[in-house]
């Protein structure tokens, strides 16, 4: 069985687990309980399920009864004052820097949208020179003729 608690000075003796069986001779998955052991079955499990809420309940810390620092509310006023300072000088920063506009390749781009189609042949072209230029590149090829660490003398 696994623990609800372990620090890492406990040794694997005296680590106890959550679920203790309470009769040893009886699987806890029930596979052998007959019909007329069942008011004993489940008022084994509810002192199992007691026993398990009472560990968890000593284990659990409740936060949200814990004090915080003390701070006063003209504290909390002057810290809020000053966190929205930072946002809006952050805002004003960010709105004053507008992204440069796309590039406009035309001032008139109904007028392009609505001429012809490029000619077929047209694309293949500039398809072809597309895999001319690709293989060219694909074939550059760098030859080494010294070593590229020099060695710099300081004065």
């Amino acid at each position: 069985m696994g623990c609800c608690y372990s620090s890492d000075d406990e040794t694997p003796q005296q680590r106890k687990p959550l679920i203790t069986q309470p009769n040893p001779d009886r699987p806890l998955n029930g596979t052998d309980w007959s019909s007329a052991n069942q008011p004993t079955a489940r008022t084994d499990e509810q002192a199992l399920l007691t026993s398990i809420l009472t560990k968890t309940a000593l284990n659990i810390i409740d936060v949200s009864a814990a004090d915080s620092q003390g701070m006063e509310q003209h504290e909390y006023m002057d810290t809020a004052r000053q966190y929205s300072t930072k946002l809006s000088l952050l805002s004003n920063s960010l709105s004053q820097k507008k992204p440069p506009p796309l590039p406009s390749l035309t001032s008139q781009p109904h007028q392009v949208l609505s001429s012809d189609l490029v000619p077929y042949s047209d694309v293949q072209q500039v398809s072809k020179i597309a895999a001319y230029a690709y293989s060219a590149i694909s074939q550059i090829k760098v030859d080494a003729k010294e070593e590229l660490v020099v060695q710099f003398a300081i004065p």
